[in-house]
């Protein structure tokens, strides 16, 4: 599951650039979710990153192709999905952070913050070393 998810992850960031709109970076995580048979959380998504952290636009990682906001250089957003081995189902437990799934399967989380560039985009949060990256580290 954890594999699944960084592959949407990188499914997402290989969406994200110029010409592109925010629904096919959802769209291109979806797929990859769906095609193992996990599903995408609804009720996160990724942010702008400008003068308020969370701000717009809003990333679905769940996204229609050609829908949402059109992808131009200097765009800076977080894509990250969380993929769910049952439903996309969540609730947040009482201490108001703690977010669970609804049907109790297991969650997995991935995030990158990148900026849009003329030609694709740039990864800001890459481990100089690749210790984020559980594909890279299962082949060494």
């Amino acid at each position: 599951m954890i594999e699944v998810t960084y592959e949407g992850l990188e499914a997402g960031i290989a969406a994200a650039k110029p010409g592109n709109t925010t629904g096919d970076i959802g769209a291109a995580i979806r797929a990859v979710a769906e095609g193992e048979r996990m599903s995408v959380v609804r009720d996160f998504v990724g942010h702008g990153v400008g003068r308020l952290f969370h701000d717009e636009p809003n990333i679905l990682h769940f996204g229609v192709p050609g829908t949402g906001v059109p992808l131009k250089p200097g765009m800076i957003f977080t894509i990250e999905p969380m993929i769910n081995l049952g439903r996309p189902h969540v609730k947040i437990l009482s201490d108001g952070w703690t977010a669970v799934t609804r049907d109790r399967t297991l969650s997995s989380q991935a995030e990158h913050s990148i900026g849009i560039t003329e030609t694709g985009c740039e990864i800001f949060t890459l481990s100089p070393g690749g210790l984020f990256n559980p594909l890279a580290a299962r082949a060494a």
